[in-house]
């Protein structure tokens, strides 16, 4: 059975190429787009681009809906065929400019790709985030156990998320070195660390509890002190695995970097079950902290401060992006407007 056509590998790469080089785009956005392009090819039964035809697009528009989401076994969202018809509508206007293309496909061809409005806009619906109240995490940290140095490790990691507010990606790659107990930051150097668009800045431990700050304090003396790690040992190194009898079994901390986020999200996802919470991943705590900043936060320039300390280069990211109310407080604030403007007129 066909599973590929030449030239569409050959004009694929250029394309591939051009969003890494060219629009400076990740590999995880490359590969999300390569898997919409790929089944798009699959559904056409790997048929070369240079025999385009809108009808394709259509069909494929029908076929993409009748789809159904492997996790739940319900029809894909409106977000995801969204996210899909959108990387093949791009890809198909950058064919239409390509030389041995431009006869065979328009630009007007790629629009065929587009959701109904109604549908885009379903799509593009923001949705009230799922936010663990501070409470919630506080609660979570100290029910953790601490007995071993795996089960101190996990403790600490998710009691430094909360205080510094740090991506996952960013976490598994920091080193001792980028930790200042003293001033109380953490430096997230885009040489070392796997920071967002690979962009370097500085974070003030966020204010959130002296115990909170104390389990990570201890977690890093451990490391230096009791272990007598260096500056370019991980802060949250990986398990050590052995062979003990006929299994492999953890037996401590490895002197090694995770490889990725992955082992953090399921600490998490262990920590929240052993505490019969819902699971809250990691970056949901850079939501608690914004929506924490929005309390906390009095002038304009101490919410600047605090948008910075998120990494974030423009407040309204801080804003749009991470602080929108939940519905409860949102119905609690409108309340508490009552009797502001005066009697009502008779």
């Amino acid at each position: 059975m066909k599973s590929h056509h030449p030239n569409n590998e050959r004009i694929k790469r250029r394309y591939f190429t051009y969003l890494a080089e060219a629009q400076g785009q990740s590999q995880q956005s490359i590969d999300a787009i390569a898997a919409a392009i790929a089944r798009f090819e699959s559904y056409t039964r790997y048929r070369d681009f240079k025999r385009f035809h809108i009808e394709q697009a259509k069909g494929f528009k029908q076929h993409l809906s009748d789809q159904s989401a492997g996790r739940t076994g319900g029809r894909l969202s409106k977000a995801t065929l969204y996210a899909a018809l959108s990387a093949l509508r791009r890809f198909f206007r950058w064919l239409a400019g390509q030389p041995g293309y431009k006869s065979r496909i328009s630009y007007s061809d790629a629009e065929y790709f587009n959701l109904p409005l109604k549908d885009a806009r379903v799509a593009k619906a923001v949705r009230p985030a799922r936010v663990p109240t501070l409470e919630q995490i506080r609660h979570v940290i100290f029910s953790m156990p601490r007995t071993t140095e795996i089960e101190r490790r996990d403790r600490a990691l998710i009691a430094f998320t909360i205080l510094t507010g740090a991506r996952d990606g960013a976490i598994a790659s920091l080193k001792l070195r980028h930790i200042d107990l003293v001033a109380g930051r953490v430096d997230q150097d885009a040489r070392q660390v796997n920071t967002k668009f690979s962009k370097s800045f500085s974070t003030t431990f966020f204010p959130v509890g002296d115990d909170i700050r104390a389990v990570v304090v201890d977690w890093v003396d451990y490391l230096r002190r009791d272990l007598l790690w260096g500056l370019d040992d991980p802060l949250f190194p990986a398990t050590k695995v052995a062979v003990t009898g006929r299994k492999f079994e953890a037996v401590g901390l490895d002197r090694k970097h995770w490889s990725n986020a992955g082992r953090i999200r399921a600490i998490f996802k262990d920590a929240f079950a052993e505490c019969g919470l819902t699971y809250f991943n990691p970056h949901s705590f850079r939501n608690t902290l914004a929506l924490l900043g929005q309390t906390l936060c009095k002038t304009p320039e101490a919410f600047k401060a605090w948008s910075q300390n998120l990494g974030h280069e423009h407040v309204l990211t801080t804003f749009c992006s991470y602080g929108n109310l939940d519905p409860h407080r949102q119905a609690e604030i409108m309340r508490s407007f009552v009797g502001a403007t005066g009697p009502a007129q008779g």
